[in-house]
């Protein structure tokens, strides 16, 4: 049953393999990835952001960007989307054969200057070429924006500056835009506020929300975009991640954290969380430390024991 007026169903988009390891110092083999690439589309995920064709200088854990789509290659009902800085990006993207394409830029211009070495208006202008390529190959191209409830070097970013640039891409063709929350600064009040002025503004344009638990309210703002009626969420295996551009960035609310969230309260995803749950603990012995997933720990709500796993108190 529904807990208020909740979605009937919503769709997970995992990040893991691109936003969860980007951050990470320890380079994952390619066939690391594509096991656990392989293991969560047989769990379910049918909306996979794969990895990004930025620059390997600037993002080495991410080098391998199409041998991993070419030995993945087109799983029947599985998007496969790529996150592209540029032109350049866009095309090695589109040439290895993604399905969709994710440009992206920052709600500030600090840290667009930090995470992408431009401006904003530059990085608009890389936006429109992609957008251009992408409707001559007619592979749709999304955005996502970073920094989006607060920023680690302006401080607050105004509901009126983050509409302003969601105009500009709406513009430029964007109908689904990621509001990110890159080092975990949003609360409740501030999801409320950005998605019901977006909302106002841009009616058509398709809201998917992208939270980090870095102060621990992660899901608590998911709940909220719940009952705003969201109903696409981007989440990381384990809970990986963080920005390297962006300090006391830590990991994406936890993709099987986030499923049993919603299973538990009657919202369909189409995902097996047991299944979730075993690829979440073989990315944490690939990345070889604990991740910070709650869920891959304690089993699923009703999961029962052995009288015999515990001693008996004494007394």
């Amino acid at each position: 049953m529904l807990c208020c007026d909740l979605p009937a169903r919503v769709t997970i988009v995992e990040v893991g393999l691109r936003d969860g390891l980007q951050a990470e110092k320890v380079i994952v083999p390619t066939e690391t990835k594509l096991a656990l690439a392989r293991g969560l589309i047989a769990a379910g995920i049918r909306h996979l952001e794969l990895t990004s064709f930025v620059s390997p200088r600037a993002v080495p854990q991410l080098a391998d960007a199409e041998a991993l789509l070419a030995r993945l290659g087109r799983p029947d009902g599985v998007e496969i989307t790529a996150l592209v800085p540029n032109a350049k990006g866009a095309e090695r993207a589109l040439r290895a054969g993604v399905d969709g394409m994710v440009v992206f830029l920052s709600a500030s211009e600090s840290h667009n200057r930090k995470n992408l070495n431009r401006s904003i208006a530059e990085s608009l202008a890389d936006v429109a070429e992609v957008a251009r390529l992408g409707a001559a190959a007619n592979v749709p191209v999304h955005a996502a924006l970073s920094v989006v409830f607060g920023c680690p070097f302006e401080g607050e970013v105004p509901t009126e500056k983050v509409v302003a640039l969601a105009r500009e891409l709406f513009a430029l063709g964007i109908r689904r835009l990621s509001l990110g929350d890159t080092t975990g600064m949003a609360t409740p009040a501030l999801v409320r506020a950005r998605v019901e002025a977006l909302r106002a503004a841009l009616p058509e344009l398709e809201l998917v929300l992208h939270f980090h638990n870095t102060r621990g309210v992660g899901l608590v703002n998911a709940w909220v975009g719940l009952e705003l009626g969201i109903t696409r969420f981007e989440s990381s295996i384990g809970g990986l991640g963080g920005c390297p551009f962006a300090p006391g960035a830590t990991g994406n609310i936890c993709t099987e954290d986030l499923v049993y969230l919603l299973q538990e309260s009657g919202i369909e995803t189409g995902i097996d969380l047991e299944r979730l749950i075993a690829v979440a603990q073989e990315a944490e012995r690939a990345i070889g430390r604990p991740l910070p997933g709650q869920v891959m720990k304690a089993g699923p709500r009703l999961k029962l024991h052995p009288l015999d796993a515990v001693a008996t108190a004494k007394g």
